[in-house]
């Protein structure tokens, strides 16, 4: 007999695929194969990285008919319907070449939005998990959403004064605190909430239902156990190991710190280094709002500003996504001189490079999931500064539950003004509780992923069932 051999099908998205990457690793370290189905785009950047795959790991891309990716003005509900319809198909042809060889497929696991491959995983009793590149608490904000609390979530949305206390969940949630996609007068909302009412019906029908979660068990112990008919399996945080050992400077990133994909075109050469080295332990200031964030001129002047006004040395991640339509002179930051001065701004880094830096103070992030974990695990305290989808909820946890940062507050127009951000910057930067308690995250956070920690227990328990229920 030989090797287990799982599948994991990941949508095109760079928060779906690193945390993908990273959960392949882990399977191949438990003696298991796995191939990895993505799309063509999300393919062609991952292998555009310095990172050689690792035996156990293969590839099946599949086109989803936007090979170059999806861009402005493509309509959704066509991307939506082909990544269906050709990776259902894909899946089908792998699983079929698979058993012609003898040695069948044992799981499929998937991401999120992507619960076609439950579907064809539940026609073919092949056992399936949901890999939830989220937190545990976002989870159950989505089922409760979708069972019984649709009416009290919208009101609390829409009347800024409320707030209410969701079961099992030590929060009181304000509207802001919830993913916006449950914001009905978002435009993006109706269909992503068709997406997660299908995902969960898909869940459901299980026997035995089950979703592995990018967090571990100290970080949300009360979210991982509140929905009593899904298992929460915790097996985070999933971030390349070298930067969860203990050492602060890798030299010579291995195999482990190098394996994960930018599905956006970065520096050739991640030139950043020397020039943090020079700078004193715990003085720069990181901002950046992740790979897919486009800010107004109006908020990234404020932020500017606030970086002057604060005066400490600032590296400064601006992507070329936030100019989309060709950058022209009105789209120069008014005071750029004055910051070049203080600081660097660069296109794209290698974010675990900068916040596993001894030299870094503090994140000023947009609260994506992987940003915060990442930031957790390098025990970097955080500027809250959400936008979307999920991060307003994570911006909660980090300031409420884990008391590891602090969230900005917007004015009455929604920008948050240079004065909030040197504020903000103030606090996290001077604030000894807070910084105390991005340590503790971090010691808990690599002891859950080491041997023996919680999160390493759960992941070979969740590998050594699916083998048994096989």
């Amino acid at each position: 007999m030989g090797k287990p051999r799982f599948i994991l099908v990941v949508y095109p998205a760079q928060g779906h695929i690193n945390p993908g990457l990273q959960f392949a690793k882990r399977v191949i370290d438990a003696g298991a194969e796995i191939t990895m189905v993505t799309t063509v785009f999300a393919h062609r950047r991952v292998m555009k990285s310095k990172a050689s795959t690792p035996t156990g790991l293969s590839f099946f891309p599949y086109s989803d008919s936007y090979d170059e990716g999806f861009k402005p003005g493509d309509d959704i509900h066509t991307f939506v319907s082909e990544t269906r319809r050709r990776g259902k198909q894909a899946v089908s042809e792998l699983i079929d070449s698979g058993a012609k060889q003898g040695h069948p497929f044992t799981c499929i696991v998937y991401s999120l939005c992507l619960q076609w491959a439950a579907e064809l995983a539940h026609e073919l009793r092949i056992p399936t998990a949901l890999l939830w590149v989220e937190p545990a608490t976002v989870f159950d904000m989505y089922y409760y959403y979708l069972h019984g609390y649709e009416d009290i979530i919208k009101d609390t949305i829409n009347n800024p004064s409320c707030s209410v206390e969701l079961p099992e969940l030590p929060l009181k949630l304000t509207g802001s605190d919830f993913p916006s996609f449950m914001d009905a007068s978002k435009p993006e909302s109706d269909i992503a909430m068709q997406v997660f009412k299908q995902q969960f019906e898909v869940l459901e029908k299980e026997r035995n239902p089950k979703v592995i979660v990018n967090t571990f068990d100290d970080l949300e112990p009360e979210a991982l156990k509140a929905i009593s008919e899904i298992d929460l399996i915790g097996i985070g945080p999933l971030i390349p190991i070298t930067f969860l050992d203990g050492k602060e400077n890798h030299e010579d990133p291995s195999e482990n710190s190098s394996f994960r994909g930018d599905l956006f075109e970065g520096l050739k050469d991640w030139n950043c280094k020397e020039w943090m080295n020079s700078k004193p332990k715990g003085s720069i200031v990181y901002v950046s709002f992740g790979s897919m964030c486009v800010l107004p001129k109006q908020q990234m002047e404020e932020i500017g500003g606030g970086l002057l006004d604060f005066g400490q040395t600032f590296l400064w991640v601006i992507t070329e996504k936030q100019y989309e339509e060709g950058r022209s002179e009105e789209d120069e930051l008014n005071c750029i001189e004055e910051l070049e001065k203080l600081g660097k701004i660069v296109p794209w880094c290698s974010q675990m490079e900068v916040l596993s830096n001894p030299s870094l103070g503090c994140f000023v992030t947009h609260c994506g999931w992987n940003s915060t974990l990442e930031s957790l695990v390098c025990g970097v305290p955080m500027v809250a500064f959400p936008r979307s989808v999920d991060q307003g909820s994570n911006a909660k946890l980090i300031e409420d539950s884990w008391r590891s940062g602090v969230r900005v507050k917007a004015n009455k127009e929604g920008t948050i003004e240079k004065d909030e951000i040197k504020r903000c910057l103030e606090l996290v930067m001077r604030d000894e509780e807070i910084r105390r308690n991005a340590k503790k995250w971090k010691d808990l956070g690599r002891e859950a992923a080491m041997e023996g920690g919680s999160s390493n227990k759960n992941f070979k328990a969740f590998v050594n069932e699916v083998i048994l229920d096989s």
